[in-house]
């Protein structure tokens, strides 16, 4: 049976990295994490449990996921991993019978989360199920979009029943706060982007769920109110009220990395207006 490459991205990660490497233990001896210079434990860690430690200045995220699969593997799948997500032992059993059986014009798998968050997994808050691109055959994906990365397949994708478990809030709600406000930053520049390109309804009715949310993402972009209609479409559409307290604070939470991006795409408009006079 074929086994399966794993590339982890990596900047301080010394509190969820562990986690990460452990998920991985006797599953796949063939682990790289590209580190972007970390000033913690993160190389120390990823070293101990046998990790190969590569590193790279980070730019952007799709700019550093193509950087890593451009490296060498020792198999020709490769499993993209965050630091803050597991891999069970059904998922692993499961990606190993899909590659060991995958014809050659297969070059992507899609996967689906479980995000927790204080103890409970936000299955409806969330958005779930969203599918992502992480099991690819380097060479056979294109990689775009600076931030929430979008993997363009270059031939046949499968779909797995199996899930990560994510952790985003392991580093604390402040750190989550941290790290998306530096999304946003990159997001609004997107967004700008986006808001003039055309648009093409006809992909809401794809087949391909991956399209489909892409489309509704892009159509959402042009909504007024758009913070303030995505709290009510996690919280009341999507029933998040039924993940209590935490998809509470999740669907705000949500709702304010929104309005974070429209904020900073309106101050780019007034402050580009300003420079003009």
């Amino acid at each position: 049976m074929s086994s399966i490459s794993v590339l982890i991205l990596a900047f301080n990660e010394e509190v969820n990295l562990p986690g990460a490497l452990a998920s991985l233990e006797g599953f796949s001896t063939d682990v790289t994490v590209l580190d972007s210079f970390s000033t913690d434990s993160t190389v120390r860690i990823a070293k101990e449990w046998g990790a190969r430690v590569e590193h790279r200045a980070f730019d952007n995220y799709a700019a550093q996921r193509r950087a890593g699969l451009a490296l060498e593997f020792a198999n020709p799948w490769v499993l993209m991993l965050d630091a803050d997500e597991r891999v069970t032992k059904e998922l692993w059993a499961e990606m190993l019978n899909a590659v060991s059986s995958a014809g050659s014009e297969f070059c992507m798998y899609r996967m689906r989360r479980k995000d927790m968050f204080l103890g409970r997994w936000l299955r409806r808050s969330s958005g779930y199920p969203t599918w992502f691109g992480r099991l690819v055959r380097p060479g056979m994906i294109r990689i775009e979009r600076e931030v929430n990365e979008e993997y363009i397949p270059l031939g046949s994708v499968g779909h797995l029943e199996g899930h990560l478990v994510h952790f985003p809030f392991n580093r604390g709600i402040s750190h989550w706060v941290d790290r998306h406000n530096v999304y946003s930053t990159m997001e609004s520049t997107k967004v700008r982007e986006e808001r003039s390109a055309p648009l093409n309804l006809g992909d809401l009715l794809a087949r391909d769920p991956v399209a489909r949310r892409r489309a509704l993402k892009r159509l959402a972009f042009r909504f007024p109110m758009r913070p303030t209609l995505t709290f009510a479409y996690l919280y009341f559409f999507r029933l998040g009220m039924l993940d209590g307290l935490p998809g509470y604070i999740y669907c705000r939470l949500r709702a304010t990395y929104e309005l974070m991006i429209d904020a900073k795409c309106i101050e780019h408009d007034w402050r580009e207006k300003q420079s003009a006079r």
